[in-house]
């Protein structure tokens, strides 16, 4: 039989490891819709998709795969009450985006002459993301507070604190699903209400949903507050995001902090095993990952934690590249700006992840070393 597959364009390798099961048709994924749904038997997206009944309704999908860790943009309950099968890349970019969180971190050390010796960590959400956070973290000898309501209730660990206790921290980073009701509500978690919680001098991170701080809110408060320092990979209203809040960001970028191209290799081969399970196909694609070339990154024992950090971490990516290319689109109308957040993402070139890469120079035990380690960096000596 000669399938039908509709897979987002932005999909890594997607014609190498769809392309033996039948038709593929690339297409951006805003531009997914019923009608080109109708004889198709599978599809891939990422989270730009809305995968919902309007646009399943009357098509033959028996499967819909998401490359991104994040579901909000699936109806899921649609899709069991349907027998459509799913699945997510749970996990696929986690080590991408907490080599984006220190690697901003470190450059705002830097840049903005800040001292990281004896700060707390706040870390709202403590899943694949959040823990790999903690981790590396407590490596570089920061404390943390860990704030995960759903995993509190699970486990009774007396480690979760409250959301008021993680805001208080020197750094916060957000790394929550975005849950529009229940009990575990994240929509606009940090809010007109809460953001005073933030404390002066503090680093503030969002690289989970944009939908998760509330824009407006942050925007009022960075307008009175410019000693926190802001660093965004989401926005609300993408790919409308507000040049206004952009003018108070530190560092930006266009919802890329998972852009590794491990990552995304990653988020394509889960979706193809899941998807050969489901049909209970043999699994014939497996993903020909290069060899970095120039793998070797100096270490130079200046002496001075934040600086030598840096050194390493942005060895081979500069985030203010991509801050940058955020401020130039954001002199464009808002519908030229929305099209280049989506060019940005589409033509982004993917960082390698630090496992690809060894440190020469003599490192001491200690904070440094543990935390390069615990990033995934190999030692030459």
């Amino acid at each position: 039989m000669n399938y039908k597959l509709v897979v987002d364009e932005n999909i890594e390798n997607a014609t190498e490891a769809f392309g033996h099961i039948g038709e593929t048709f690339l297409q951006p994924g805003r531009a997914i819709n019923n009608l080109m749904l109708a004889d198709a038997d599978f599809l891939i997206v990422r989270s730009i998709t809305k995968v919902n009944e309007s646009l399943l309704s009357g098509t033959k999908i028996r499967f819909v795969g998401t490359a991104t860790i994040g579901t909000d943009h699936i109806d899921q309950e649609y899709l069991n009450n349907n027998g459509i099968g799913f699945t997510s890349a749970k996990g696929c970019n986690s080590d991408a985006v907490v080599e984006y969180v220190f690697i901003s971190i470190f450059r705002a050390a830097v840049e903005k002459k800040i001292s990281l010796k004896g700060k707390s960590v706040g870390i709202i959400g403590c899943g694949n993301i959040g823990s790999r956070v903690e981790r590396v973290a407590k490596a570089f000898g920061f404390s943390v507070v860990l704030n995960d309501p759903p995993l509190g209730r699970k486990t009774n660990d007396p480690r979760f604190k409250s959301l008021e206790e993680a805001l208080a921290c020197d750094i916060v980073t957000f790394h929550t699903p975005l849950n529009r009701e229940g009990i575990d509500k994240t929509f606009h978690l940090l809010n007109e209400s809460n953001l005073s919680k933030i404390k002066p001098n503090a680093l503030l991170i969002n690289a989970s949903r944009g939908e998760v701080i509330d824009n407006r809110a942050l925007l009022n408060f960075m307008k009175q507050r410019d000693d926190v320092t802001l660093i965004l990979d989401v926005w609300e209203n993408e790919p409308r995001f507000s040049p206004e809040l952009l003018e108070k960001v530190f560092i930006a970028s266009p919802h890329v902090a998972g852009y590794s191209l491990e990552g995304k290799l990653n988020g394509t081969k889960i979706v193809y095993d899941a998807l050969c399970d489901w049909m209970r196909w043999k699994k014939e694609w497996i993903p020909d990952l290069p060899l970095v070339e120039e793998d070797e990154v100096q270490f130079l024992n200046s002496g001075n934690f934040e600086k030598e950090v840096n050194r390493v971490l942005t060895a081979n990516y500069d985030p203010q590249k991509d801050t940058s290319d955020m401020k130039k689109i954001s002199l464009l109308e808002t519908d030229e700006r929305g099209k280049a957040f989506d060019g940005l993402r589409k033509n982004y070139s993917l960082r390698r992840e630090f496992t690809n890469y060894k440190i020469k120079g003599v490192l001491p035990r200690g904070v440094i070393r543990e935390g390069l380690k615990a990033l995934g960096f190999r030692f030459l000596q």
